[in-house]
């Protein structure tokens, strides 16, 4: 019984001192001890879905997209069209579902990006870096590629000026 109760002890010392702080103790040319504290990496606290990033115009076939001043409705009512057959499973318009909202997406997506996560997600997630912390926020959840033409990507976009 003493035996045990002299093993608990020790092992509860030496988790102790396993547990101190996180300073670490570096010897100076002089041979006195210098303390350094080590500095955390400073963390995002915006989601991946929040964040805004217009220069980033992700991997895929876009590479440059002319968006007219003037939203195209009769584009935008094909977008609307190919959106609620092709989209609506894991997207709702203004608010998170399995995948991001949609609303608003111009404002913190170039269209390029829209377009390429639309038409190559699965490249997109693999070497994206806001695709992947995408993937990451909606619980690993990966987009689903629903093989559409350009002209239909960028129908779906010209809807998405209209949310």
């Amino acid at each position: 019984m003493k035996l045990t109760i002299k093993i608990i002890s020790i092992l509860t010392l030496f988790i102790a001192l396993g547990c101190g702080d996180k300073n670490e103790s570096k010897s100076s040319e002089n041979g006195n001890a210098v303390e350094e504290t080590k500095k955390a990496e400073p963390v995002s606290t915006v989601k991946a879905s929040e964040r805004i990033d217009l220069t980033n115009k992700g991997i895929g076939p876009v590479k440059s997209v002319t968006i007219a001043a003037e939203v195209d409705q009769s584009l935008a009512d094909q977008g609307k069209a190919v959106y609620d057959k092709m989209c609506t499973a894991c997207h709702k318009p203004d608010k998170k579902y399995i995948g991001p909202a949609p609303k608003d997406i111009l404002e913190r997506r170039t269209p390029e990006w829209v377009m390429n996560m639309i038409l190559n997600p699965e490249v997109m997630i693999v070497q994206d870096p806001l695709a992947k912390d995408l993937l990451m926020e909606f619980n690993g959840a990966p987009m689903a590629n629903q093989n559409l033409t350009e002209e239909e990507a960028r129908a779906i976009l010209e809807y998405f000026r209209t949310l």
